[in-house]
């Protein structure tokens, strides 16, 4: 799923091939983002478009040969000429009216080269140009390339395969290792540590060229290129900001300067830097085009009103980050709120975050910061992944880059322009790794609240996921380590034994002792208070329930992930029935899942969608059959109510961290999906706990108050 999608697409056709834009936002200037080599499509901007489309019009097209634009054969279709003129078309297209007002232009790669000749050409149009580690042939290559010839063929024919950037040849693209090119290019061009999702996109873009095409291009840029095009292009005159890193494996940081000192434009350097940085570092390059934006229309600002406080007039402020995957999250912060606001009576709470922990928070008097709305929907995104019970949790939340980056942008803005004292992120995947990746940003106590702690690999994924998993691992302890200061706190929501006793991967430490030594524990949150039996017997009664009458709730989270499970329950309900008819079922949909698209008139089931106050429904039942989630487990288990959960496949958390933390309390029975599929099997499971008297450990009651003294001395 994208984090924004366009407002406007289509196609511009020259010459019989079809260029595919897309327009985002409305905003009074624009900024086009140039294709690049057409090894990748416009899509390579996922982590531009959202944060600058808030401010600015965007226009991003695929250039010829990527994406959704015509592959047209030969390599005079791939000119620097063609793609000028491409822009230009895309440019006429989505003027609104008589527009005239020059754009900025953003390019990567070969696209600095076609950003300086559409200035050169029609500087009527361009106000101004940020060039990414610009390709453009100003100054020698790298050495080590460019001992290699493109079109040389090997001599001998039994040969070994082409190693290092001898793999950059046209024989090796059309009759060799296509895919290990890619890979060995991409890996060049993200020389960063920890780069996997970046290399593993662009390798899947580089397959939808093909090989062929992509011979085409390079054809264009070497043979058909007329001489002295780059010394040509760098004298267009007009603002210029260059953005190199100097770890640049793909071509020399010294082009930057290069390019920088040709326009008489701003150069910046990011040091440790490879080839890609608007993909690799998407925060700090999205800042200085936003800054370099705002120095080309500095009247966008001149209407701004701001206000300042002297310290001693100053309430205390709070912004709690709320992951709304999951509505544990949102009823345990509440509680954290509420411990924190008995430290500090003044202290003024916010919230930023999403539906549909925006409705629950609205509903409990809470004030929900109008940024939220330009949050990208992390939850459309987990339902979107998920399929028939089945969600990949790690692949989904590697998926959900370009969404972070959004995410964190949106509260990056907000920090900046107003101040908190104190910002709590529960499992606020985006801020904890943005703000390790640009420390400099921090400007208040930072806690992180986690119930888990550690990627974990599915089995059936092999040894792929298991170096996958361990990565990301090997990243966040690079990170925690360097940067200790980024968290004044870490909380685990929960105590030592409920960590799991694995290790982060191959030759990294294991999970429970590295947790131990960086985290405080604050024992289990739940939010709520149990149901006593008076509670109890009103819950029953409100439901219409007679005395020997026996509930079975079930729910499947707030995610909205679990309607096959839903209907597998419907499936079992008449067989439980048959076994004991005293059975009702409440089926509880979420607030995600509309009850009317499940089967009706079932008899003894009733359906329902949102219940806020779902915590004392489970405390009134019989047995309870839910979705592997945490929270909704331990809120049966600390009201005593028998249950079985069934674990999304694939999903690691509700696989591998829930199991183990219910194992210390001895609760509930788990239940395979594949098992749940028969409804003979599912009916035996639900009787089963049905009938079984609860023996589970008590659930701490103080973790809300232990949490919420961990995080008063940071005000």
């Amino acid at each position: 799923m994208r984090a924004r999608e366009p407002d406007e697409q289509g196609f511009v056709v020259r010459d019989g091939v079809r260029v595919a834009y897309e327009v985002f936002g409305d905003a009074a200037h624009t900024v086009l983002l140039m294709p690049t080599w057409s090894i990748i499509p416009s899509r390579a901007w996922k982590s531009q478009v959202p944060y600058l489309a808030r401010r600015l019009r965007v226009i991003a097209f695929d250039g010829r040969g990527s994406g959704a634009s015509d592959r047209p054969v030969g390599p005079e279709a791939y000119t620097d000429e063609e793609m000028v003129a491409d822009a230009r078309a895309v440019l006429r297209r989505v003027r609104r009216g008589t527009e005239a007002d020059p754009v900025l232009v953003v390019g990567f790669s070969c696209g600095v080269a076609w950003s300086l000749a559409l200035a050169l050409e029609a500087p009527e149009e361009v106000a101004g140009i940020v060039a990414i580690g610009p390709a453009l042939g100003l100054g020698p290559g790298l050495a080590e390339r460019e001992r290699h010839v493109f079109l040389e063929e090997p001599t001998d024919r039994d040969a070994p395969a082409a190693e290092g950037w001898g793999r950059f040849s046209r024989h090796t693209w059309l009759q060799g290792d296509y895919d290990g090119f890619l890979r060995f290019f991409f890996g060049q061009m993200f020389s960063e540590p920890h780069s996997t999702k970046q290399i593993e996109d662009c390798v899947a873009w580089g397959h939808e060229i093909g090989p062929e095409r992509l011979v085409d291009t390079e054809l264009a840029r070497t043979v058909c290129r007329t001489p002295g095009f780059a010394e040509r292009v760098a004298q267009a005159d007009l603002p210029v900001l260059v953005i190199h890193g100097d770890d640049d494996h793909v071509r020399p940081y010294a082009e930057g300067v290069a390019l920088a000192e040709a326009t008489g434009g701003t150069l910046l350097t990011l040091t440790g830097a490879g080839h890609a940085p608007h993909a690799r570092d998407p925060v700090v390059v999205n800042r200085a085009i936003r800054a370099f934006a705002e120095r080309l229309w500095p009247d966008d600002h001149r209407a701004e009103r701001r206000a300042w406080t002297r310290p001693g007039r100053r309430r205390r402020r709070a912004l709690f980050l709320t992951s709304p995957i999951g509505l544990g999250h949102v009823r345990r912060d509440l509680a954290i709120a509420d411990a924190l606001r008995t430290h500090h009576p003044d202290l003024q709470i916010e919230w930023l975050t999403q539906e549909p922990a925006t409705a629950v928070l609205e509903r409990a008097g809470q004030h929900v910061h109008p940024a939220s709305a330009f949050l990208a929907s992390e939850c459309a995104h987990v339902e979107d992944e998920a399929a028939d019970h089945d969600l990949h949790a790690f692949g989904a939340i590697r998926r959900m880059d370009e969404i972070l980056v959004a995410n964190f942008g949106v509260f990056d803005d907000l920090v900046r322009d107003e101040a908190y004292d104190l910002v709590v992120g529960d499992e606020a995947w985006d801020v904890d790794h943005f703000l390790h990746e640009n420390p400099e940003l921090k400007r208040f106590a930072f806690a992180w609240l986690t119930d888990f702690v550690g990627w974990v690999p599915m089995a059936d994924g092999g040894t792929a996921e298991a170096a996958l998993t361990a990565d990301y691992n090997a990243e966040m302890l690079e990170q925690r380590s360097r940067f200790p200061r980024v968290r004044d706190r870490s909380v685990f929501v929960g105590n030592p034994a409920d960590v799991v006793d694995l290790d982060f991967g191959p030759g990294l430490p294991g999970i429970r002792p590295w947790t131990e030594e960086n985290f405080t524990f604050s024992g289990y949150v739940t939010g709520f208070e149990p149901v006593g039996e008076s509670d109890r017997l009103a819950v029953r009664a409100s439901l219409g329930l007679a005395e020997d009458e026996l509930l079975c709730v079930v729910t499947v989270g707030g995610s909205g992930v679990g309607e096959s499970l839903l209907r597998r329950v419907l499936d079992a309900a008449p067989l439980i029935r048959r076994a004991e008819p005293r059975m009702g079922f409440l089926v509880v949909t979420g607030p995600r899942i509309d009850p009317r698209g499940l089967p009706g008139r079932i008899p003894g089931v009733r359906l329902r969608g949102f219940v806020p106050d779902l915590p004392r429904i489970l405390g009134a039942a019989d047995v309870a059959l839910v979705q592997g989630g945490l929270t909704t487990c331990m809120e049966l288990t600390a009201q005593g109510v028998p249950f079985v959960y069934v674990p999304l496949r694939h999903h690691f958390e509700q696989n591998v961290h829930v199991p183990h933390r219910l194992a210390q309390y001895g609760a509930g029975q788990r239940l395979a999906y594949e098992e749940a599929s028969d409804p003979d099997v599912l009916a035996h499971a639900v009787l089963t706990e049905a009938g079984r008297v609860p023996t589970a450990a008590p659930v701490e009651k103080d973790g809300a108050a232990r949490a919420g003294a961990l995080l008063a001395d940071l005000l």
